[in-house]
């Protein structure tokens, strides 16, 4: 997983509520063997018509989104299944950072576990980012994960938000539950090592 500290990145204003894991990656995907690709697939139901053209009224077809890595959503963002595949998504598509009132408690976890930054920031907050984002396309936004803050470049906006520290530092330093246990990989392999020989305790 790559270390996530700071960005500033392009907003893709989503403003919709409940948006949920189905229409973020629908179903049809989830049987795909590899973990990668899905980045495609993205809100595919409503990025595409029927015929697979690009839908033009969809914000994230239109120009000066394309490159977005701040999507902002309405509350309850990530509701609906626990599939993994949807932060999978949202993260081989480019976006590194979302932002919302609220979010379901299972994406919330799994943007975490998956490189992703959920930020929570007051409804008036959202709204307000969501309406720059929708009048400027290209508006950009400054995330500090280090210094718990978002700002955009006039100071019109300026939020500073709130993470577990565990969390915070998993995402500091890149590191996923297999990253976390390789940090202990020398007791590891001491206690490893002294199993073999018929002693050993495993100590962090």
């Amino acid at each position: 997983m790559e270390p996530f500290s700071k960005l500033e990145g392009v907003v893709l204003p989503m403003n919709r509520v409940n948006v949920d894991t189905d229409q973020v990656i629908p179903k049809q995907f989830l049987k795909r063997v590899e973990r990668t690709g899905f980045g495609d697939f993205l809100f595919y139901n409503w990025r595409f018509k029927d015929d697979g053209t690009p839908n033009p009224d969809f914000v994230l077809n239109q120009p000066g989104y394309e490159s977005a890595e701040v999507l902002v959503a309405g509350r309850n963002f990530g509701s609906g299944s626990s599939r993994e595949h949807a932060p999978w998504a949202l993260g081989q598509y480019g976006f590194k950072v979302i932002i919302a009132p609220s979010f379901a408690d299972i994406f919330h976890n799994n943007c975490f576990q998956n490189g992703l930054l959920p930020i929570v920031l007051p409804e008036d907050t959202v709204q307000r980012i969501i309406e720059n984002a929708e009048s400027s396309p290209g508006y950009k936004l400054h995330v500090d994960l280090e210094a718990l803050r978002v700002w955009d470049d006039n100071e019109e906006v300026v939020a500073d938000f709130s993470v577990e520290p565990f969390r915070r530092h998993c995402l500091l330093n890149g590191l996923d539950d297999i990253g976390l246990t390789l940090e202990h990989e020398d007791a590891i392999s001491a206690f490893e090592s002294g199993r073999s020989s018929g002693g050993g305790v495993l100590t962090f």
